[in-house]
């Protein structure tokens, strides 16, 4: 199977800054690193399966095709669609999130 490219929307790519800055705030630069190589190790993985994703939101709020992937031994979640050409990454949440909230947030925006 053909890799896809994988597309971050605008909103992911904050969602990833904001996890990299916590990183560096918080923990430390090597967490910071083990974060992005999780990020990046998700990201191959469904560029190449894209049907691996857990479609559990896509029923919970109602948004067929969308599929959820975790991040290794990180408590981030990526949440993508596949498009013919394309990986369409949605968000990058931490786990603990209100999902429900980020809905919002995405009808709001």
């Amino acid at each position: 199977m053909t890799a896809k490219p994988i597309v971050p929307r605008e909103q992911a790519s904050r969602d990833v800054d904001e996890a990299i800055g916590y990183y560096l705030a918080e923990a430390s630069e090597s967490a910071a690193l083990g974060f992005i190589d999780a990020l990046e190790q998700a990201f191959a993985h469904i560029s190449r399966h894209p049907a691996t994703g857990s479609p559990r939101y896509a029923h919970e709020l109602n948004l067929p095709g969308l599929r959820v992937w975790p991040l290794g031994r990180f408590p981030y979640l990526v949440f993508y669609m596949e498009c013919s050409n394309h990986l369409d990454v949605w968000r990058v949440l931490h786990a603990q999130r209100d999902i429900p909230a980020w809905m919002s947030e995405l009808e709001a925006g």
